[in-house]
Order: structure tokens, then sequence, then C-alpha cells
């Protein structure tokens, strides 16, 4: 007799409960989290339970107090992150997997599928067919393992094998001002040093600097350094700019040194007719990151590194046998599916246990085909373009930075000479209080901006028109005399919204 307690099948009829509370979820209908949180906090917390209440009751919890005080980042009007809620079928693919294939190893459909859907991503943004792919956990981690590539390649032109004897040379990333700081993390943990990345200048455009970029360089090669890697930006994250690629990718192969595109938010705006110029030079890269669980719409914890040579990724993160790994294996032909790993992909980054993610972009991609992707990159593009366009025409708002990709950075100025950067954080709070429509603020230069990205599959034309009323009609309130007082010379805006 079996005496485990906990729930291993009756899927449907727990998955029923679940889609009707999930389905209520989405309705977005709920307050915010922390508005009752004493409510589900005492409900979901206290002491280490000793019996168990069975699946079913978990169930009921979940759907009365865990997913209606869940994040406000799936709804069409958070434009806070570059991450967003993902689609209906990208989370049902996360649950068959979890269910049908824990782990990528094996012959199975699931480890089919994870080159398959590299190979379809690879055609779809314009990587040369050459350019090999392996799954992680999102942008941080696959620029970790592109960089680590490019370390290999860096010391075996010096004849040393880094991966087995360690770093033993100063060395260089080159990466702009404007660069995600995985970059820095990535040296880090390469062993590399944060103070190897160094910070290249960039234009009145938010993109890197040829220039400067040449000057780094030369200065380092003459001083000793190692140039490990060019890193160029497609779609920053501050911003949306993105560097030029051709001229930093020669500027890579006159040095003979490894260029890396991250393209973590961008590289599918290649898909966009308006912007695809900007994409020339991406042939040259030696290594390409994308995340799908941005644009694509898939689960958060789905990055991809591309590179020109796979066998350099194993060299790089090879673990090497397990006895018990293998020997887990049959090795006797392809009659079953337990033969073999199929492809190794635990042997080209950092992960041994991970799940089969390639499942989850395939069918993201079957559902709604490379035209499908391509019209959600196109409307959420022309949504940052309409309200650029909004803001030019109003006499109270300011456009900081004109859109490349989708997103926008505006602000608020009123007829007031104080503290404008004060103003535009006071309104971005009761923005975020009122739950409608959630940008993030970043800064430009000095200024503080309102910087909305459009990419949720959920986020529509609708939610322009909204954002910019609502800004306006804010800033409008609070730069009010009835709002504003003089304290000490300098502008303070009060509290009541």
């Amino acid at each position: 007799m079996n005496s485990e307690q906990a729930e291993c099948g009756n899927l449907s009829r727990l998955l029923g409960q679940m889609g009707k509370d999930l389905d209520e979820y989405l309705r977005f209908d709920h307050p915010d989290a922390m508005a009752n949180s004493s409510r589900w906090k005492a409900a979901l917390g206290g002491a280490l339970p000793q019996h168990g209440v069975g699946a079913e009751q978990v169930v009921s919890e979940m759907g009365s107090y865990l997913i209606p005080n869940g994040s406000v980042i799936p709804k069409p009007g958070c434009t806070s992150f570059i991450t967003t809620g993902a689609t209906s079928i990208g989370a049902l693919t996360v649950l068959a997997g979890a269910v049908a294939a824990p782990q990528r190893f094996g012959l199975t459909a699931f480890n089919y599928l994870e080159e398959i859907s590299l190979e379809w991503m690879a055609e779809l943004f314009g990587l040369r067919r050459t350019m090999k792919g392996v799954y992680s956990s999102g942008g941080s981690v696959a620029n970790l393992i592109a960089l680590g590539a490019a370390r290999q390649a860096a010391y075996v032109k010096l004849g040393i094998d880094v991966a087995r004897d360690g770093a033993h040379r100063p060395s260089r990333i080159y990466a702009s001002e404007e660069s995600h700081h995985s970059i820095h993390r990535a040296a880090a943990v390469l062993g590399l040093g944060r103070s190897s990345v160094i910070a290249v200048g960039v234009d009145d455009d938010g993109r890197m600097c040829p220039v400067a970029l040449k000057a780094c360089l030369r200065k380092d090669i003459k001083n000793g350094l190692l140039p490990v890697a060019i890193v160029a930006t497609v779609g920053n994250t501050n911003t949306g700019a993105i560097d030029p690629l051709r001229e930093l990718g020669e500027i890579a192969r006159q040095y003979k040194v490894w260029f890396h595109v991250d393209g973590a938010y961008g590289l599918p705006g290649i898909l966009d007719p308006e912007v695809k110029h900007l994409y020339d030079g991406l042939s040259l890269a030696d290594s390409v990151i994308v995340d799908p669980h941005k644009w694509l719409g898939a689960p958060v914890g789905i990055g991809v590194t591309y590179v020109r040579d796979r066998s350099l990724l194993q060299n790089a993160f090879s673990q090497g046998p397990a006895s018990y790994l293998e020997g887990a294996f049959i090795h006797g032909g392809i009659a079953n599916s337990m033969d073999s790993f199929g492809i190794p992909y635990n042997e080209f980054g950092v992960e041994l246990s991970a799940p089969s993610r390639g499942a989850v972009v395939w069918a993201l991609i079957k559902e709604v085909g490379g035209e499908g992707i391509r019209s959600r990159v196109c409307r959420h593009n022309m949504m940052a373009k309409t309200l650029a366009q909004k803001v030019r025409e109003h006499p109270r708002l300011e456009l900081v930075l004109a859109p490349t990709l989708s997103i926008c950075c505006f602000r608020y100025v009123g007829s007031n000479s104080g503290d404008v950067n004060n103003l535009n954080r006071r309104i971005h709070e009761v923005l975020v209080k009122n739950g409608v429509n959630v940008p993030s603020t970043t800064l430009v230069g000095d200024r503080l901006v309102i910087r909305p990205c459009f990419i949720g599959a959920r986020t529509e034309e609708r939610q322009v028109d909204g954002l910019f009323r609502e800004v306006v009609s804010i800033g409008d309130r609070l730069s009010s005399a009835k709002n504003c007082t003089e304290v000490n010379g300098e502008n303070r805006y009060g509290q009541e919204i």
C-alpha cells in the first residue's frame, strides 16, 4: 500500500478550479496585493503545518489568497519592466514540461524541441545558420555563458585552457555606459573582475561611440591588457537604443576581439521593417543573446545564448562525466528514450538540472507564427512612436529621447521653474498607487523621465492614450497652486491627489 500523501494525479479536476481562479485574476479588477496584505499573510502564513490539508484544499486557498494577490506585472497597463506576463500557451507548456519532462535529457520530444525552437528563433531573427544555441534562465545567465565563450576563445589564442587553469592575465570587456549590469556580474563570476568592464562613452542617442571604443582598445593593448569581448546592445533597458553594430563589429574584427550582441530585449525588433536597418552588422556577431520571456511572451525564466562555435561552450562549461548520470542511460542504440542524453545542453552552460524550455518557445511560435510575433513587435514600437508624437504636441510635456523600439522617455514640465525631476517622481508615485498605468522612471542624463516599455501581449493601443491622459491630469493637479508650496526657495509637491 502506498503511504504517500501527496496527490500525483487528478490534474483535470484540480486544474479546472485553478483555471477559473486564474481567469478571474486576468480580469484585473482585484485590488493591489498590499491593500489587504494582513488578510492574506494571516491565511498563508502561520506555524509549520504538521498535518496536511490535501491538494484540493491547497488549490482552494491558492484561489482565495495567493492568485488574487499576485503581481501587477501581467496587467495590460503595467509597462515598468521588460519582462511581462506569460501568454496562456506559454504557461500551459511549462506545466506540460513539469509533468511530462522534468529534465531536458533523453531522446524525447521535449529534447528534440530544444534544438528545433532554437533553429526557428535563429531563422526568425536573421542569425547566421551556423549559430547554435543553448537555453538558460534569462539574460543575466545568457550573457554569462556568451562571455564564458569569449573568455575561452581569448585564452585559446594564448595557448591557455582558461576553464582548466584559470585566468592569469588582466583582461578587458568593452561595453557602453548604457549596457546591462549583468555584464559586470558575468565578468566577476568568470574571474575577470568587475573592473575589467570598460564603460565606453555614448552619443546623444545613447549609442556606443566607435571612436571612443577604438581609443580604449589601443590604450589597453599598448599596456599589455587582454581584450576579451566587445559587447554591443540592441535595445538597452533604459531607452531602447541600438548600438552601431556594423561599425563595432568591424572594429572587433580589426582587433581580433570577440563580438557579443546583447539582444535580450531588442533582438526581436529586427522584425519591424522600420528599424530593421539598425541591425545591419548582426552577422558579424560571435555570440548573441535573446530573452523569449520578454517580447515572445514566455513565462519568466527563459533566455538563449547563440554562439558561432558551440564547442567553445563545451570547453568552457563542461563539468566532466559523472558515473551515476551516464550510468542512467543504456547506450544500446536508438530504440529507447533512455539510450542517450540527446544533445548535451548541460555541457554548454552552467545548469545541469534544467526544465524543457524549448517546448515553450516552440509552442509560442507555433501558436501565432512568425507573422504574429512580427505584428506584436510592430504594434508595440508604433505605440511608443504614437506616445512620442502626443508628447511633442502637448505644451506641458517634453520628449526627452525619440523612441527607437518600444520604450518612450518623456516627462511633465508644466510651467514650473522648480524641481521638475521631483515633480515627475511624484507623478510616478501616484501612477503606481492608482495601479492602472504603471510605467517606470529612469534617468536620461540628469533628467528623471517617465519610461513606459510596451512589450506585453496584453498591452494594446488604448494603453497609450490612457497613460498620456493620466500623466497630464496628475501633473496638472500636482503643479497647481493648491498642491505646490514654496519651501526655502524650492518646490515641494503636496501628497494629496
